[in-house]
């Protein structure tokens, strides 16, 4: 398999590829995340209820990742992540009416559907086709890096425009006019994922070996199922993955423990989403082109010193600590993220059945979003104030100290198939 070109059009396909993987969660995830403690008031929830949502998406997701996988597998990706954005924004009209909590359930549960079996797989192998042979942890890295430089200036735009569009101080709004200013931040980010959708299909892709050359059979899906590599990476994605479903809170944090107002909250998380892009850039651009593990490994172990910082010194620290602190655990995280799925070609999985071995991993890995988000809606409503905080920041490094074990474990796993 000959290395990707350097070429304009490899470039372009790259661009399309981070504008398309950011954009299909904008609504579902990256919305609720910037303005947490707004997104609960406009649409009457708490933190339970947001919560439930993410769950019943994760509900969804997990029979979408095994359908999707072999999807994947067997037809255009470009096509099939094209389907998945329009379908993904036309949830977001049906947002911009404020359903009920019902309503909210059964949108996240579509969703589930339009960004897993249409669109994850799809991304993933079109991403390992794009870095070819040696080329993996520049390849994920560059896709998380632009992801995070697209969802932290598309959080940024957010917080710009709700800025500008509110005449007057957004916390003192009624609920109707927050909810009339917060509809056209809805509206302009479903027109947005519209609109990469229609340029979508101008990605252009190396599929010489991007197919199976056959339907994949039982016995091949089996095959998958046999390697120990892909359970340990699976667990390493559910470890890390939760670290990042813990960000959802960070707003809510600045809003209730640092005393940050509502466009304060939102612009702090989003400067620290642009951590993101930066940590992947200069992974994929700093580190060797083999063996990630080591380096998940060091992001686990950051996370780890974060959050176990935040478990237990939250009543004494000053917001200066506090904030380092989050940082450390952002950089971890982020690092743990970029990473993750460059150990695919490590793990010797054929490129052609990259859509089932990632549909298998991802059943387990990202369970996440069935159980994070209740347990922290929980902890945060059964414990309010630091304390609640306090609780979700030490799940983060129980999960953290699970995922460096993995690692290790895979590491010593991938050096025996390399002897």
């Amino acid at each position: 398999m000959a290395k990707t070109a350097n070429t304009p059009s490899s470039w372009i396909t790259l661009m399309l590829l981070i504008l398309a993987g950011e954009a299909i969660f904008l609504l579902p995830f990256v919305i609720p995340r910037i303005f947490r403690p707004t997104v609960m008031q406009v649409f009457s929830i708490n933190n339970t209820e947001l919560g439930q949502c993410f769950s019943i998406y994760g509900l969804v997701a997990i029979l979408a990742y095994l359908l999707g996988g072999p999807l994947a597998d067997r037809f255009d990706v470009t096509k099939m992540m094209t389907v998945g954005l329009l379908s993904t924004a036309l949830g977001g009209l049906y947002l911009s009416t404020y359903p009920p909590l019902l309503g909210l359930y059964i949108l996240y549960g579509y969703w589930g559907c339009t960004t897993i079996l249409l669109f994850w797989a799809a991304l993933i192998k079109a991403t390992r086709t794009w870095g070819s042979e040696g080329g993996q942890i520049r390849a994920f890295s560059f896709l998380d890096a632009g992801r995070g430089a697209t969802a932290a200036t598309f959080g940024l735009l957010a917080v710009v425009l709700l800025a500008l569009l509110s005449a007057d101080d957004i916390d003192q709004m009624d609920l109707v006019s927050k909810r009339a200013l917060f509809r056209k931040i809805l509206l302009t980010f479903t027109a947005l994922i519209m609109a990469i959708a229609a340029f979508l299909p101008l990605a252009k892709l190396n599929k010489s070996r991007f197919h199976a050359k056959k339907a994949l059979s039982l016995s091949q899906f089996t095959e998958v199922l046999k390697l120990r590599s892909v359970y340990l990476l699976a667990i390493i994605i559910l470890a890390g993955y939760s670290g990042y479903k813990v960000q959802d809170i960070f707003s809510l944090f600045a809003k209730e423990v640092l005393g940050y107002k509502e466009v304060q909250a939102a612009g702090l998380s989003t400067i620290l989403l642009y951590m993101r892009p930066t940590i992947g850039l200069l992974i994929g651009l700093a580190i060797p082109t083999r063996q990630p593990n080591k380096y998940i490994g060091i992001g686990f172990a950051l996370t780890a010193l974060g959050s176990l910082w935040l478990a237990v010194g939250l009543p004494l620290s000053s917001h200066v600590v506090l904030l380092l602190s989050l940082v450390l655990s952002s950089t971890g995280i982020y690092a743990v993220r970029c990473l993750y799925f460059a150990g695919l070609e490590e793990a010797d999985i054929p490129l052609a059945y990259t859509g089932t071995a990632v549909g298998v991993i991802s059943v387990l890995g990202y369970t996440p979003d069935i159980f994070m988000g209740p347990l922290i809606g929980v902890l945060l409503d059964t414990h309010p104030g630091p304390l609640g905080f306090q609780f979700v920041f030490g799940v983060l490094t129980a999960l953290s100290l699970i995922g460096l074990l993995s690692t290790l474990l895979l590491s010593n796993h991938t050096n025996k198939i390399g002897q």
